[in-house]
């Protein structure tokens, strides 16, 4: 499709929430920051009717309002804050593609109610795994995905607008609409009925555009193409075979004749030219969507930036401080008081002579926590060379020991071991001493220093970490003399430019930790790893096990 038809979609689907925007619900529009998109919010700046801009972050009593707290105190009675949703609006959400489920949920609810709000997604997910929540994608009528031109979106006159709207009460919808439209949907693997009423809705605001006082097949036809497209969950299916016989139907009455010829249009609208026009719409890699939505996790929050943060601590108890109860602010009420009894004698006067307590917000006071998550420990381990058996040994000794303290501090440890030309993972994250027992009865050993592949291991499983919600941190046991570049061909130089390549890469990722350098004579090769990595440096010759883990404790501040 030409850039030019792409944009007169655009034109139509914003006159039409124009004209009905508690109808239609809204619009998605799926584009990276560029010129389409400037264009469009320019447009989307010209819609009448109040206009507010959101952001995934938007807290609930911005969004709804809640009781003031603060000034229900001062006041003495209830006071309530208005929310930007307390009067029908068009909200503009951006960034969707981040909108945590909980607002998600809240949003598709307010839509439900049909109180004329209205929604504006800005999607700018960069692959077909990301993308806004499907829950207000299903309820919104148009999803336009625009080439980069910067071509300009141009609306109708606002007198128009006005007049569309006051005539949309009065078009009337052709009784055979609404059946054409749900059988049409059917073919393209559309199971919400809200596709169709959508459909439905679309096409009356079309005919108040154009003047018209009925439903015309041309605006059914604008309208499926409008809708459809961007929900289709498959490729038409085949029309049935023309030579099997309809089943016969009786003759109508004469006087019904007229409204039969009349709908005659509309039984037949969904042939191949209208399949065949709306599967022209469908994106190019409608495939892959789909295969991309059916392995997103159930769990996913469509936003396209990874899990939440989720530590099983509740956190230690700071002191608290004044601030202004919200969802997220919890008022301390001890605090609270303390703060307001030194001057309640001054406070009773007035018309506070007769009242028991006097609070200003000025009082409040907020608790605080520190939230802190567990901590996963990555030992990285040389396993290379004739020393390899007594630093693995060592280095079993040393999980063990941080194991048994894992219980109080709630740690995790995790081992990888590099030889010959790659890493292996001998333990994954766990605070289980039974299982780490059991995977470092046996440890191979020998071979060159792949360092490079160690470090590149750890800054993978540490990510993995991330997004589980741990505090990783890095203990590595080498002598630093790696010799393995990540190619795998032996070649001493590389090898070391790549160590200290990735070495620096994990301290720009902010991934703390030690360097524990086990050779027997330390040299400045380790040292120098550490410096690129930003770890402490520990040279440790001939350590033990019960001397590792004490240098590892009081180095990572345990």
């Amino acid at each position: 499709m030409t850039d030019g038809a792409d944009t007169a979609r655009t034109q139509r689907a914003l006159a039409a929430l124009a004209v009905d925007p508690g109808g239609l619900k809204g619009i998605t529009f799926r584009a990276r920051m560029g010129p389409a998109r400037q264009a469009l919010e320019t447009a989307l700046r010209k819609l009448p009717g109040p206009q507010h801009r959101i952001h995934p972050a938007i807290s609930d009593d911005q969004l709804f309002g809640g009781l003031n707290i603060a000034a229900s105190l001062a006041e003495g009675r209830p006071v309530r804050d208005a929310g930007l949703a307390d009067q029908p609006t068009m909200l503009t959400l951006t960034m969707a593609e981040r909108t945590p489920s909980g607002l998600a949920a809240r949003l598709a609810q307010l839509l439900d109610t049909d109180r004329g709000h209205a929604l504006i997604l800005l999607d700018e997910a960069a692959s077909a795994e990301e993308g806004a929540p499907q829950a207000l994608l299903d309820r919104l009528a148009f999803h336009i995905e625009p080439k980069e031109a910067a071509t300009p979106v141009r609306l109708p006159a606002a007198a128009d607008l006005d007049v569309a709207r006051k005539r949309l009460p009065r078009v009337q919808i052709p009784d055979g609409a609404l059946p054409m439209l749900v059988t049409l949907a059917a073919r393209f693997g559309i199971h919400s009925l809200r596709a169709p009423s959508l459909a439905l809705r679309t096409a009356r605001a079309l005919a108040a555009l154009d003047a018209e006082m009925t439903v015309t097949d041309a605006q059914l036809q604008e309208a499926a193409e409008l809708v459809y497209p961007s929900r289709a969950t498959m490729m038409p299916t085949e029309a049935e075979d023309e030579d099997e016989t309809p089943p016969e139907t009786p003759e109508p009455d004469q006087a019904n004749a007229p409204d039969t010829d009349r709908d005659q249009s509309l039984t037949d609208l969904p042939d191949d030219i209208l399949v065949s026009a709306i599967a022209a719409l469908l994106p190019p890699d409608i495939l892959d969507r789909l295969a991309a939505k059916s392995t997103r996790p159930a769990n996913a929050a469509g936003s396209g930036a990874g899990d939440r943060r989720r530590g099983n601590r509740r956190g230690r108890p700071l002191p608290s401080r004044p601030g202004h109860p919200s969802a997220q602010a919890r008022i301390d009420p001890i605090a609270t008081l303390r703060a307001a009894a030194p001057w309640q004698t001054l406070r009773r006067t007035g018309r506070n002579a007769d009242r028991a307590l006097v609070i200003l917000p000025s009082d409040i006071r907020i608790k605080r926590f520190e939230d802190r998550s567990d901590r996963l420990l990555i030992f990285t381990v040389d396993a290379s060379g004739s020393a390899a058996v007594a630093r693995l040994a060592e280095a079993k000794g040393a999980v063990e020991l941080m194991l048994a303290q894992a219980y109080a501090r709630r740690d995790q440890v995790a081992l990888l071991a590099f030889r010959g030309t790659g890493t292996d993972t001998l333990l994954p994250p766990t605070r289980s001493l039974v299982q780490a027992k059991r995977r470092l009865a046996s440890l191979p050993g020998g071979g060159g220093t792949p360092l490079a592949s160690g470090l590149m291991a750890a800054g993978d499983l540490a990510q993995l970490a991330r997004g589980r919600g741990l505090t990783p941190m890095l203990v590595l046991l080498t002598d630093g003399r790696a010799n393995i570049p990540l190619t795998g061909d032996p070649d001493r130089a590389t090898a070391n430019d790549d160590a200290t390549r990735i070495a620096a890469s994990l301290r720009a990722q902010g991934i703390s930790g030690v360097l524990v350098d086990t050779s027997n004579r330390p040299t400045d090769t380790a040292r120098t790893i550490a410096v690129a990595l930003g770890a402490r440096y520990l040279a440790l010759p001939r350590a033990d096990a019960h001397g590792i883990s004490t240098a590892v404790t009081s180095a990572l501040g345990a």
